[in-house]
């Protein structure tokens, strides 16, 4: 009997978003398995997975705010744009305090386009950015549509702040930060 459905997962760090997939298929014998959204590598947090007729669901939850608690390190720029990368850039960081800091998070606030990072998994003519980046070719990215529609500081401590954003389909939180930076 083949199984169809929505399975909500809390994925760990270290697995990719298609590992689960992977995973999702060995267990239910099928092939017919896909996700809403890609988390990175390194995050962790609830992907949803849609197994046969349960993929056909999936495009209802695009459109789906999405909300995440992210760490930013000021001072540090990563060719990645995140912790994996290697460090291309380190500067001082001035003294600020969490009134400056949640002055700056709220001019994110509404509709805007962003730039994503060259390491992600977007297709440009049929190849994967991150791609691009590793061989060191330089291709154009187009900036997208996205909307902010809350964020809010958690906590500012020695250069790191630890905020929670909730946003449209779309928004690359790596961007995101680097933008705030």
């Amino acid at each position: 009997m083949e199984k169809n459905g929505l399975i909500f997962i809390d994925k760990q760090v270290g697995m990719t978003s298609r590992d689960v997939d992977f995973q999702i298929m060995k267990i239910f014998g099928t092939k017919k398995v896909g996700h809403l959204g890609t988390l990175d590598p390194f995050a962790s947090g609830l992907l949803v997975v849609g197994v046969n007729e349960g993929t056909k669901l999936l495009s209802a939850f695009e459109e789906s705010e999405k909300t995440y608690e992210a760490e930013l390190i000021l001072g540090k720029k990563t060719n990645t744009g995140d912790l994996t990368g290697e460090v291309v850039e380190e500067k001082d960081v001035p003294e600020i305090d969490d009134r400056l800091i949640n002055v700056t998070l709220k001019t994110f606030l509404g509709k805007s386009t962003q730039t994503p990072p060259m390491y992600s998994a977007i297709k440009k003519n049929g190849k994967k950015l991150y791609e691009y980046a590793r061989s060191g070719e330089k291709v154009e990215i187009e900036a997208r549509k996205i909307e902010i529609y809350k964020i809010d500081l958690n906590k500012y401590n020695k250069n790191i702040i630890s905020f929670v954003v909730s946003c449209s389909k779309g928004t690359y939180i790596r961007s995101l930060c680097e933008d705030i930076a």
